[in-house]
């Protein structure tokens, strides 16, 4: 078997009397894409931030490409790339600069055109970091970390604050590096984003791995395929639901009810028949296909986007 990209074990990181990562062993495979996914304070960004060598840990085994940060961290930094929610250039560079200054700082890599059109700037080459868009902007971020040709990357929030459009073309661009057998390491508040993209995902809270899997998988364990949510008024006890058929699982939300079933035609029948009965009126209902989000809301009691900072 091929070593691993990523091996950790017992991984703690304390800051004076908090421990931000408590004991965590991760392995993550070469060429396999893991979504790192955990609320704010989970631990999560300072796990990330000793795998790419920024913090060392205060305990554990962290090997990453097969070497040690400690001991070979020449070896590891020309080895793996480094895309950040925000990076900051020099806007009077134009885009092509920008990408030949980093290239400078390697001794082998992309050729720059090659970069560009990996992450379809080519027709910016010659335009100015000031004058490019946001999306434009996170795409020159993951040329600059591609331009040494690492063979594992790191992408953190690689899509917040972008449109639909823009984002949709991030996940083309990181679907392709897949493709080209890289390994990449990705932490997102988007749970489609995790779902799309990840082979694997890995569920961190209180620094603590609470689940990993694949996201079919995770989803899977929850025991119901199909999601009810819902409104009524007055409000509806969610105690007198754990009888209807069907159910897996009541969970509040909103002032509603969350409600996850295995078949929807014998659950959403029997639902609507209860709120009859106990003289409610339904205000809102919809149904859905168990999403990653699910998965996140029953491990920590809140959904990651409600985690997200403004």
């Amino acid at each position: 078997m091929s070593t691993p990209a990523i091996e950790v074990k017992g991984l703690v990181k304390r800051f004076d009397d908090v421990v931000a990562v408590d004991g965590i062993d991760l392995q993550i495979a070469q060429g396999e894409c893991v979504g790192l996914l955990g609320p704010n304070g989970a631990g999560k960004t300072t796990t990330v931030e000793i795998l790419e060598g920024l913090l060392p840990p205060s305990a554990g085994e962290v090997c990453v490409l097969g070497r040690s940060w400690a001991t070979q961290a020449e070896e590891i930094r020309p080895r793996i790339g480094v895309a950040l929610q925000e990076t900051r250039f020099y806007e009077k560079l134009t885009v092509r600069e920008t990408i030949e200054l980093f290239r400078s700082f390697y001794r082998s890599g992309l050729e720059v055109d090659e970069a560009a059109r990996l992450v379809q700037l080519e027709e910016k080459a010659r335009a100015q970091v000031g004058k490019l868009s946001g999306g434009q902007r996170q795409r020159l971020a993951l040329a600059v970390a591609l331009v040494a040709e690492p063979e594992l990357l790191f992408l953190d929030e690689p899509t917040t604050g972008l449109d639909p459009q823009s984002r949709r073309a991030m996940w083309d661009i990181i679907d392709s590096l897949k493709g080209r057998g890289r390994t990449v390491v990705l932490t997102t508040h988007y749970m489609e984003e995790a779902q799309v993209l990840c082979d694997r995902v890995v569920i961190v809270d209180h620094g603590k791995v609470v689940a990993q899997g694949t996201p079919a998988a995770l989803i899977a364990s929850l025991g119901g395929e199909q999601i009810i949510e819902f409104c009524t008024e007055p409000r509806l006890d969610p105690a007198s639901l754990h009888s209807l058929p069907s159910l897996v699982r009541v969970r509040e939300k909103n002032g509603g009810a969350l409600l996850s079933v295995r078949e929807l035609h014998v659950a959403l029948p029997a639902l609507l028949l209860a709120a009859s009965q106990e003289g409610t009126r339904l205000v809102e209902l919809s149904t859905r296909h168990a999403t990653l989000d699910d998965v996140f809301l029953n491990l920590t009691g809140h959904s990651l986007r409600e985690e997200q900072g403004p």
